[in-house]
Formats: C-alpha cells, structure tokens, sequence
C-alpha cells in the first residue's frame, strides 16, 4: 500500500459514470482526489470533496498542470455526446501518457469488451485476440496498444475489463435508456437479450472497489497489467429481468427490446449509433473468465445482484 504522501490521484472524467465511482472509492480509501473539468462550478455542485481544476482533457498543458503531484491518472473521459471519437479518443489518451510520464504516474483505463470480435467468443481471457468489427472496438484496441506501447518504454498501466455497465450515477448505459425508463415506476423491461443467450454485466461500484483494491496493490503488479472481471453473469439472457421484477415486487411485463427503432433513429440519436454498432453483443453469448483477477485480489468484489439492482432503480428514480 502506498505512504499518506503518495496518495494523490487526477481523474479525468470524474464527472462520469466509472470515473465519478473510482474517484469515491479512492476518496473513501484517504486518496486526495484531483479532477478535471470544463464547468468548475457545475461539477463542484456534483461532488464537493475534489479539488476540481479548470481544464479540458484535449489541452496537454491542462492535464499536465493538473497532474503535478499525482501517481495515479484515471483515463475515463470520453468525448460528449458520443461524437468525434475518431478524433478525440487518442489524442486524450496521448496527452494522460505526456503527463504520467513526466511525473512518474500510474495510468488506469478502464476496459471494455468493445475490443473483441465473435472469433473471441465466447469465452474471453486477458490475452484472447483482439478482431473487433466496431470502429469503436478499433479505436479501444489503439488506445490499449497505445498504453502497451508507454508501458515497454517505463510506463505504468492498469487496464481492467468489464462487461456493461449499471449502478447508481452510471452514464449511458442499456440499463437506464434500455431496460427501464428513468423517473417513471417499472411497468415494463425492455430486454435486449435473446432466451438462451447470456451476457455480462457489471455493477458501477463494484468495478470501482476492484480498481481500488488492484491500484492499492500497484507495488506487486506488472508494468502492464490486465484484468478481466466476471460481474454478473446472465446465464440464459433472462436473469437481469427476473432481479427487476423481484426488486419492483409487483407484475413487470418483459418484452423483446424494439431492436428495429435502432437503424431508424441512428441517423439522429448518438446513443442509437452506439446501440446499431453494438447488436452483435447481444446475439450470441460471450464472458469474460476472472482467474487472474482473483489470483491478485483472492475474490472480486460482488454485489448481490437484488441489492445492485435495487441501487440502481433507486438512484433512477424508479421505485
């Protein structure tokens, strides 16, 4: 574990889903936590226990200057809106290397399984080959080539991998513009699965505690370090639903998502493009094995799926 006077982290992107749950986590853990932000006075009113400073992640003075002090730079800022990523992803990325770099930092990415294609599938470890078919799958696999690369010359790298994301403060995500309506009582699930077809989720805070607990054992990691987590695993495509209704205690109706909006509404809507480039999730079954993980950790950290679920339909608003 690191001494008092090392304990200093940038977040980038900590007014986000995964990046806003790590920042916590760390706070929590006596981490002081550094964040930077376009919006100072908006993203003070979000979480007061940072010290925000104005900057903007595609300016390489700003993230340098932010990152002065700090060991450990969280990368989990992504460009508004979903828009641009061809061009914004790597140069972000490039300037958080610049500055770990320049003041001997950890960087810690979280992952995705954006990078593998169906020749991967179904089953998918920490080295599986990496074929995707999205553009957004290819820029991943640049961005943790990019990251590899740092590492060979002195960098740095934790990487840890989950399914997709749901929880209290979670972003974008198929739980919250997919499953449920947020603000409104569930009466219906949208289910995106197939029966028969399993799928891999990850519970927001649950990701954060398992970077936390590996950021906390940095002094035993490799220089490139990769971890897979488990989360939850929906077995038949079904047991996500079936956790809604328990939670919710009363009928829910569970019906097929309307998969043919998507097309229609991708011209239009981010959110819809992301959904049309990632369908191919959805068809068939693939998990990510955690042995490495708990190897390090000895256990992940695992919510209990009613209790997650309950979290996250709470923070919604839709109990």
């Amino acid at each position: 574990m690191q001494s008092t006077e090392q304990k200093m982290a940038l977040v980038l992107g900590a007014t986000g889903g995964i990046g806003g749950a790590v920042a916590r986590n760390l706070l929590k853990r006596g981490w002081h936590i550094k964040a930077l932000t376009r919006d100072l006075a908006k993203a003070a009113k979000v979480q007061g226990d940072f010290e925000w400073i104005a900057g903007d992640a595609l300016n390489p003075r700003d993230v340098s200057r932010a990152a002065e002090g700090v060991c450990l730079i969280v990368h989990a800022v992504n460009p508004p809106g979903y828009r641009d990523w061809e061009k914004l992803v790597v140069p972000m990325l490039d300037n958080t290397i610049a500055a770990a770099r320049q003041v001997g930092a950890r960087v810690l990415l979280p992952g995705t399984v954006y990078n593998f294609g169906p020749d991967a599938f179904p089953v998918l470890d920490e080295d599986s080959p990496q074929h995707p078919l999205t553009r957004k799958g290819g820029l991943r696999v640049m961005m943790e080539q990019r990251l590899k690369d740092a590492s060979a010359s002195g960098l740095d790298v934790l990487i840890v991998r989950a399914g997709d994301f749901f929880g209290p403060k979670a972003a974008n995500n198929w739980f919250s513009q997919g499953l449920v309506t947020p603000g409104k009582p569930v009466s219906l699930v949208n289910n995106p699965s197939r029966r028969g077809i399993g799928h891999q989720w990850a519970f927001l805070p649950d990701v954060a505690e398992t970077m936390a607990q590996l950021v906390e054992r940095a002094g035993s990691l490799p220089r490139f370090a990769v971890y897979h987590m488990e989360g939850f695993w929906d077995a038949d495509g079904m047991q996500m639903a079936a956790a809604i209704r328990r939670v919710v205690g009363r009928p829910v109706k569970v019906r097929s998502f309307p998969w043919w909006i998507v097309p229609i509404m991708a011209p239009f809507n981010a959110f819809m493009h992301e959904l049309k480039e990632m369908r191919y999730l959805w068809k068939q079954p693939l998990r990510m094995t955690n042995t490495r993980l708990t190897g390090t950790l000895g256990a992940e950290p695992r919510t209990p799926i009613d209790e997650a679920v309950r979290q996250t339909l709470s923070d919604l608003g839709c109990l």
